[in-house]
């Protein structure tokens, strides 16, 4: 962390010594077989980067995808571990990152000579070589500019400055908007661990949007008066007083010091969009679990700070011995029964509510 993260790249070779792959390439076609799931197929149609490449959008059907003994094509599988215990595991042992920052599993299959072309992420990320080989290339690029009418975002004019084979339990880290180009030597399979990396427009729009959610019930429903205004010559002017109405309204909409904390920790707790659980199930499992321990389901989200704790879009005041066992929770993603005994009726009732949204389960 203090060399490389967001810095500079690293191989790590053996990363994961011996490792073996949760998913064999049957699994992951079945995978991108289902609607639910978001996957992507990228051909090249020439071994010229600047010839034409086909990208198409998921679900596949078998029959949909190019003969596996066909050269040059990628199947590209994201957020994998949101639907398989096994690479959800795998991406639990990179929670030395920040939860709020840690994204998802992507899993890509290619076959010889597959890949998508030379280009650069806007976030970190871990390349986890799980089958064959993969030759990487990388570089700082400041060249940035993209081959035209493309599908793809491809680099126009690609510099690599190292090169190297990745065998299976390497992985290679890069940071940021570093220039990558990754081929498959046979046919070959990756899995990419990546971060989230909101941008600030983009996080500033979604905080306004959560706190004004919540600014009537704040301001209240005060009615702009103006007893001394007199009469004017220049109509179209906008009044002084409106504007310091509209100043005075927004600055009690922010004047709990609170707001702010929990529009941000619900927004980073947000499941994903495709994401959904099946509560009619869950209410029935939820039945007996009282005594038992209980773990996070491996979609949910549960983070938390000084004053709150948060989970799948929603924020609860904890302190106190609560405070500290929901904290172990979210960090351990499991709570003993030991502990789940310690709670408060209320806290209890509450994990109660969240086993039956199926967002927690019962455990063993």
């Amino acid at each position: 962390m203090k060399r490389h993260w967001h810095k500079k790249p690293l191989v790590i070779r053996q990363a994961i010594p011996g490792f073996a792959p949760p998913l064999d390439r049957a699994d992951l076609v079945a995978m991108a077989a289902h609607p639910e799931v978001e996957s992507r197929l990228v051909v090249q149609a020439s071994a010229d980067a600047k010839q034409a490449w086909r990208f198409k959008h998921g679900p596949f059907a078998r029959k949909a995808l190019p003969p596996f003994k066909q050269n040059g094509w990628s199947l590209l599988v994201q957020g994998v571990d949101l639907h398989d215990e096994r690479v959800h595991a795998l991406m639990n042992q990179f929670r030395f990152i920040p939860d709020a920052r840690l994204d998802d599993v992507m899993v890509s299959y290619a076959t010889d000579g597959g890949g998508v072309g030379p280009h650069f992420d806007s976030y970190d990320v871990f390349l986890l070589q799980a089958h064959g080989q993969r030759r990487w290339r990388i570089g700082r690029q400041k060249d940035l500019s993209l081959l035209p009418n493309m599908p793809l975002k491809i680099l126009a004019n690609f510099e690599p400055e190292e090169e190297f084979v990745l065998n299976p339990g390497d992985m290679l880290y890069l940071p940021p908007r570093y220039a990558h180009d990754g081929i498959a030597v046979g046919d070959c399979m990756t899995y990419s661990i990546g971060f989230r990396s909101p941008q600030r427009g983009e996080l500033a729009s979604e905080l306004l949007q959560r706190l004004a959610e919540d600014a009537a019930d704040v301001v209240g429903e005060g009615v702009y008066r103006d007893p001394q205004q007199e009469a004017v010559e220049h109509g179209a002017k906008i009044p002084e007083g409106i504007f310091q109405f509209a100043k005075k309204a927004l600055s009690d909409a922010l004047r709990d010091p609170m707001a702010l904390h929990r529009a941000l920790g619900e927004y980073l707790s947000e499941p994903k969009a495709q994401v959904s659980f099946d509560g009619a199930n869950a209410a029935h499992d939820a039945g007996g679990w009282d005594g038992r321990a209980v773990r996070l389901d491996r979609r949910t989200r549960l983070l938390y700070d000084e004053h709150h704790v948060f989970i799948n879009g929603e924020s609860f005041l904890a302190s106190g011995r609560d405070a500290t066992l929901i904290r172990g929770f979210a960090d351990t993603r499991c709570l003993t029964a030991k502990a789940v005994a310690q709670l408060s009726a209320g806290a209890q009732e509450l994990v109660h509510d969240w086993c039956t949204a199926g967002w927690v389960h019962a455990d063993d």
